[in-house]
């Protein structure tokens, strides 16, 4: 297996104690939900900024066509190249040159290379209107360097892409003084073939608008398109949203979305039923948080902070969605997970090192009434990959003196040493709070929030110096057949017989081979395959315990906020024969996985 950091989501609701509402789903005309996920944009959830140019290659099909999107997301088409256009960019209207940028290491347009390739902001416009593309691209092709524009929405013809209004007017000369000297709005947009200044589409509708361009003239079916090192599928959105650079938002249907989280966010050749389970979550989580970035322009961000996506990979072989994780995502196509009718809330994070947390403890999260499935859960099944998680188990070390100046670098603790530390255990084992006693009697208490960053920690599970506490969130391997395990926990076997109570009531004695039935109906048997384990990682108990020294060793399991579902553990889930609708009750109890 190709081991990988795996990501963990909602880094950023985990600063909530609420969750946001959903904006309405736009289904177009073809019946395909429809998402946008900011590519370039000042948001910081965006790890490539607004762009003085963006650049399109394909990948398969030909040509480009321009236009926009309506209100549900359908393209409606304005213009279109050729079938020989292969590569082109959308530059804001200001002067252009095009070479190599120092800064960004490749070839682009920017104002500040200095080139002989100049796309300039000011141009020849001819006199009136025109009906149609096919009209005003006629009119065009009688000029040298001419081209259509759609203007506040009409067809127009313009001549030349000149840098100052001097230039212009002496080429408007030599057309025999036609036409009016013109420039755009700081919303305007040209589309150029890429490493020229032959502009193929100019677009300016305004603050308001938005270019669209899809790839392909040809129907081609498996379009994907070059951006910024990473192939795509569906269209693309242009903006200028404050009179500046370009924001950059990918359109494109809900399952090729999909198709683009889940082998970044899980490892792409993991086992089907995992990747199954990633895939349900993931389209939970997007329908569930569709708008939360709609202040930016666009539904989701790309990065950890919503989910992980880079479309269909870049030039690397093993990147990217693998012949795996595309029939997990197609045999769970509409699938997703929702809770007394409505889509639940579901977070995942790489391990939990033995045990989730009740998001109550984490986020202040109402787990009684409101949001049930979010109380933490036992996991007895992630440690069968330790071997193969680089970072579960995990140690973390400090002399005193050490963890002092740690403290101390974030504001603590000032002219005085570590004494000791006082650790507040959650009954799942998970350390909800240390309190910093210091040597001149002053304390530090921090908070659930703190705890991975101020100690430097992957998690919020682990012990101090080998100290737990009493009790233990981990349940022990049965010894005979006479233990019962429920949700990973065990139940007294004094009782020589037990009974199972159907759904309708039925009474009946549990064969002497059982099965276990899950909220779903599925239904598996309970052997050897599915029994918990003791996981390798240090397994605190709950209760208050102190811990000083002259060294602080820190034992732990797991990466992430704790809450929800372990990447890990559904993979190891899968590998014992667990079916994905299992591996979602497991971690979030009470829901149903159905069809959207």
């Amino acid at each position: 297996m190709h081991k990988r950091m795996i990501k963990f989501a909602a880094a950023a609701l985990a600063l909530c104690l609420t969750f946001p509402t959903a904006r309405a789903v736009n289904t177009n005309q073809n019946g395909e939900m429809m998402i946008r996920v900011g590519l370039a944009s000042t948001s910081t959830h965006v790890p490539t900024g607004e762009l003085e140019a963006a650049h399109l290659q394909n990948e398969y099909g030909a040509g480009y066509r321009f236009g926009y999107y309506d209100s549900n997301l359908n393209f409606v088409e304005l213009a279109r190249t050729g079938r020989d256009v292969e590569k082109a960019a959308v530059l804001k209207t200001e002067n252009l040159y095009y070479g190599k940028s120092s800064t960004l290491n490749k070839y682009t347009y920017s104002t500040s290379i200095s080139s002989d390739i100049l796309v300039g902001c000011v141009h020849i416009q001819l006199p009136g209107n025109y009906g149609s593309y096919a009209e005003a691209a006629a009119v065009a092709a009688g000029y040298d360097n001419g081209f259509v524009a759609w203007i506040d929405g009409r067809y127009q013809v313009r001549v030349g892409a000149y840098s100052t209004g001097a230039d212009a007017r002496a080429a408007q000369s030599a057309l025999g003084g036609i036409g009016s000297v013109v420039g755009t709005s700081a919303y305007g947009m040209s589309v150029v073939e890429t490493g020229t200044s032959r502009v193929l589409f100019q677009y300016d509708n305004g603050a308001s608008g938005a270019l669209a361009i899809l790839p392909d003239v040809t129907g081609a079916e498996e379009v994907q398109t070059w951006f910024s090192g990473f192939k795509y599928r569906g269209g693309f959105q242009y903006q200028r949203r404050t009179g500046g650079n370009l924001t950059v938002v990918n359109v494109l249907s809900l399952e090729n979305y999909i198709n683009g989280v889940v082998c970044y966010e899980m490892g792409r050749d993991w086992s089907l039923e995992a990747l199954k389970t990633q895939a349900v979550c993931a389209r939970t989580y997007v329908l569930k948080n569709l708008g939360k970035h709609e202040s930016n322009g666009f539904d989701i961000c790309p990065s950890d902070s919503c989910q992980v996506y880079h479309g269909m990979g870049s030039d690397r072989t093993d990147w990217g969605p693998s012949e795996t994780s595309k029939r997990a995502v197609a045999e769970t196509a509409g699938m997703v997970v929702k809770y007394n009718g409505k889509l639940a809330e579901v977070f995942y994070v790489s391990s939990f090192g033995g045990a989730s947390e009740d998001a109550k403890n984490i986020w202040g999260t109402d787990t009684i009434s409101e949001y049930p499935y979010l109380r933490g859960v036992v996991d007895p099944y992630e440690a069968d990959l330790d071997s193969v998680n680089t970072m579960s188990p995990w140690t973390v070390n400090y002399t005193a003196a050490q963890l002092t100046q740690q403290l101390q670098s974030q504001g603590m603790g000032k002219g005085t040493s570590v004494s000791s530390l006082e650790l507040t255990y959650s009954q799942l084992g998970n350390v909800l709070q240390v309190v910093v006693h210091w040597a001149n009697g002053q304390s530090n208490t921090i908070g659930v929030d703190k705890i991975r960053s101020r100690f430097n920690v992957r998690s919020i599970r682990f012990t101090v110096n080998g100290v737990g506490s009493s009790g233990s969130g981990t349940p022990d391997t049965p010894g005979n057949s006479s233990e019962v395990y429920i949700n990973g926990s065990a139940i007294s076997g004094v009782l020589n017989e037990k009974y199972a109570i159907s759904s309708s009531g039925a009474v009946s004695k549990v064969a002497e081979k059982p099965y276990v039935i899950t909220g779903t109906g599925s239904i598996s048997a309970i052997d050897s395959g599915n029994k918990p384990n003791n996981t390798t990682g240090t397994q605190p108990g709950s209760g208050i315990v102190t811990v000083s020294g002259s060294t602080y060793t820190f034992n732990g399991g797991g990466w992430g906020h704790q809450v929800g579902m372990s990447q890990f553990g559904a993979n190891a889930m899968a590998r014992r024969g667990f079916t994905y609708d299992q591996i979602v009750t497991f971690y979030f109890p009470g829901v149903q996985v159905i069809h959207y």
